[in-house]
This record gives C-alpha cells, sequence and structure tokens, in this order.
C-alpha cells in the first residue's frame, strides 16, 4: 500500500482507538491477525488515513493467548520476586507495585490495554488499601487524607477515607505515587505497621488466599480494560 500524506502509523493507531497497545500491535500484525480495509496485513509501520481506513483486529483470536491474575502477595515478597514465585507467572508482569512490607492485591498480566488502563495518567481506576498504625485515628485525619496531602512531589489528589477502628482505616485513591499512602500516614505522625491492597478497580483480593491466585474471567478483564476511556 502506497503511503499517506500526513498518516498515521497504523500500530500508533490501534494503540490511540485503544484497540491494544502499539507493541502488541506489532505482535498481532506480524501475526496476521490484523485487517485493513478487509485485507490482512502484515507489514510493519503501513500508513493509514484515520478518517478513510478501516483497522480491525481479529480479537478472538489475538487475546486468546491474553491472561490476567489477580495474585495475593504476602508481606516480605517484592514486587520483582512475584514473577518468579509460580512457573505460570513468568509470561506475565505485574500492573504497578506494592512495596516489600506491603501485602493484597497485584494484578498479573500479559495483556497491554489492562496495564495500560490500570496505570492511566488519567487515575480512573481506584486503588482501595485497609491501612493499620500506632497511633489513634480521628475524623480530622481523615478528613486531611481526603482532602490532599502536600508531599515532596505535590498535593496528592482528592481521596475517599474511612475509619474503621482506634487503630485502623481505608483510604481510596486513584494515583500510584512510589510509597504513596505510606508517605502520607507520615505526613499526619501516623506510623503504619499493616498496609493491605484489597482491591484494584473491579478486582478485589476477598475470597483469594496468600500466596495464592485466581485467573480473571473474560467480563472482569473486558471492565479493566475499558475503564480509563
Amino acid at each position: 500500500m502506497e503511503p499517506v500524506s500526513n498518516g498515521m502509523r497504523i500500530q500508533k493507531y490501534m494503540s490511540q482507538e485503544g484497540m491494544c497497545s502499539r507493541r502488541e500491535a506489532e505482535y498481532f500484525i506480524s501475526r496476521g491477525l490484523v485487517k485493513l480495509n478487509g485485507k490482512v496485513v502484515t507489514e510493519m509501520g503501513i500508513q493509514i488515513d484515520p478518517a478513510k481506513d478501516k483497522v480491525e483486529l481479529l480479537r478472538q483470536k489475538a487475546l486468546s493467548n491474553k491472561q490476567t491474575l489477580a495474585f495475593h502477595k504476602p508481606r516480605g515478597m517484592t514486587t520483582e520476586e512475584i514473577t518468579s514465585f509460580k512457573p505460570e507467572f513468568k509470561i506475565l508482569s505485574p500492573v504497578g507495585r506494592l512495596d516489600k512490607e506491603s501485602e493484597g492485591l497485584i494484578l498479573l498480566t500479559n495483556d497491554g490495554l489492562v496495564t495500560k488502563s490500570v496505570t492511566s495518567d488519567k487515575h480512573l481506576v481506584e486503588k482501595e488499601y485497609e491501612v493499620t498504625v500506632q497511633e489513634d485515628v480521628n475524623p480530622g485525619k481523615m478528613r486531611k487524607m481526603e482532602a490532599g496531602i502536600r508531599l515532596e512531589d505535590g498535593m496528592t489528589m482528592p481521596a475517599k477515607a474511612e475509619r474503621l477502628s482506634v487503630h485502623s482505616f481505608s483510604l481510596i485513591i486513584k494515583e500510584g505515587r512510589k510509597h504513596q499512602i505510606r508517605r502520607m500516614a507520615d505526613a499526619l505522625h501516623l506510623t503504619v505497621v499493616k498496609l493491605k491492597r484489597v482491591r484494584v478497580g473491579n478486582i478485589s483480593v476477598k475470597g483469594i488466599p496468600e500466596a495464592g491466585y485466581r485467573i480473571l474471567n473474560a467480563k472482569e478483564v473486558e471492565i479493566l480494560r475499558n475503564s480509563s476511556r
């Protein structure tokens, strides 16, 4: 096909339209899983006219090898150690991070759209945590958590905070800064003794034993893929 003046590379278009990540698009094109105007294409870097050309991903075949797991990370395990924990994890990558001393839900996937949606800078996917601290939790500190805390890298976004007991609270955020919750707690002079992520978007850790996992079903994965649109 002749290059289109002021066109767009097909893999960039597919990523921009949320069909898959750019790297995945290249893989799918090389495997003959992409059609342009009804014809299978296998050439990289084809220029298309988004206003005129029709790009189609043969989704059923393309997604047949995709898998997303919900893993209950135990305390003491680093994010880097997760993929070597079980043989079936080796082809997957963690979505985001949990520090070594934190526990709870972390998603593992080889689906670029899941990773893109959950880690998007649009900050649309909720992450829920349960936090236990040494000090008493009072309503004033919860209000400050909700309004935003000034950290060295700027104010945190508004959050949802709820006191669970004298020494514990839940916190729902949409950001993913490094050690964010521990830093927010420290700014309020709260000493974290336990930090557990219990939910990412529509996926909960409930029912998954520590160091256990479950495979997400097609509906759950589709919700995650679409969550940043």
